[in-house]
């Protein structure tokens, strides 16, 4: 049981269902961000609200103003998972983060943990909002998800930040699949001792449905998908961050940027050729440390405020 515990804290991802983001360190930091809530006096459950759509009780938290930027989480995660980066998003935009199916504060559904309909989700989350358009910045899972919702419902998506996220299945290193072949409902109570599931216990509506959340996560994991054709296709200027030690080769995060346009021919000496999406790659980062390391917002928080050229 302890090596399976091992493998879900090690594997860390799935996208097209869901995507696992278990390391040991990422829980203990959104434990503490938690625990400092509380004392702050906080709700143990969130000071945010729930929005009534397609079904599902959808927890969010509004912080900051300007333009809205929504924010999605990793699997097993939470909010709060973005530690520090999300008060500096939070600075110059309007961040409304998100708990997603059976993560957090969002109760499960009886339906599939999948992108596609988490995808849905967030697009009736926006208008439900009242808002027209909106920026999404999404890790892993979140990745995933902000890929369908501009896929899905472009008419609401504008810049589009896709952070460790791979579009196909086989883009994983071997080594990743085969440890998400492990993941089991067996494996929840073993992972009882660990932190991520002490966050989870802290946030959640049923602490009791850990169990479920893990079985819903393994029948996931054997989905094959991708995203090329549909990739090809998304309108949103888009950023693709990935690590150079991430849980796909960095040849993966090129591919998806030639898919959207990029890398197809010299920018010219005033670039006037650059394409209008962005790729930034970044050195010693893994899929472990991506999400709440500065690195990440210092690439996406100017990407996020550039105005596009006329034409663009």
């Amino acid at each position: 049981m302890q090596s399976v515990s091992r493998m879900v804290s090690r594997s860390s991802n799935l996208v097209a269902a869901i995507a696992v983001a278990g390391a040991i360190s990422v829980a203990t930091d959104a434990q503490a961000q938690v625990s400092a809530r509380v004392a702050a006096g906080d709700a143990a459950k969130g000071n945010g609200h729930y929005a009534d759509v397609n079904g599902i009780k959808l927890y969010y938290e509004i912080q900051g103003s300007g333009k809205p930027l929504v924010l999605l989480h990793g699997g097993l995660g939470a909010i709060e998972m973005f530690g520090p980066n999300l008060a500096a998003l939070a600075k110059n935009h309007q961040v409304i983060g998100v708990d997603l199916q059976g993560h957090g504060r969002t109760a499960d559904i009886d339906r599939p943990l999948s992108v596609l309909f988490m995808a849905d989700d967030i697009a009736a989350l926006i208008k439900h909002l009242g808002l027209q358009r909106a920026d999404i910045m999404g890790y892993s899972l979140g990745g995933g998800v902000a890929l369908q919702t501009a896929i899905r419902h472009p008419e609401v998506v504008d810049k589009l930040v896709v952070v460790s996220t791979p579009f196909r299945r086989n883009g994983f290193y071997p080594d990743i699949l085969a440890q998400q072949g492990q993941v089991t409902a067996a494996a929840a109570e073993g992972m009882k001792q660990t932190p991520m599931y002490q966050m989870y216990a802290s946030l959640a509506p049923r602490p009791q449905d850990w169990s479920r959340l893990l079985g819903k996560i393994g029948d996931a994991m054997k989905v094959d998908f991708d995203f090329s054709e549909q990739i090809k296709d998304i309108k949103a200027t888009t950023l693709i961050v990935a690590g150079d030690a991430d849980i796909f080769p960095p040849a993966h995060a090129v591919e998806m940027f030639a898919l959207l346009g990029g890398g197809q021919r010299d920018a010219g000496w005033d670039g006037s050729g650059r394409p209008k999406s962005r790729l930034a790659i970044l050195h010693g980062l893994t899929h472990y440390t991506m999400f709440n390391s500065p690195a990440v917002v210092a690439v996406a928080i100017p990407f996020l405020d550039e105005i596009a050229p006329i034409g663009k």
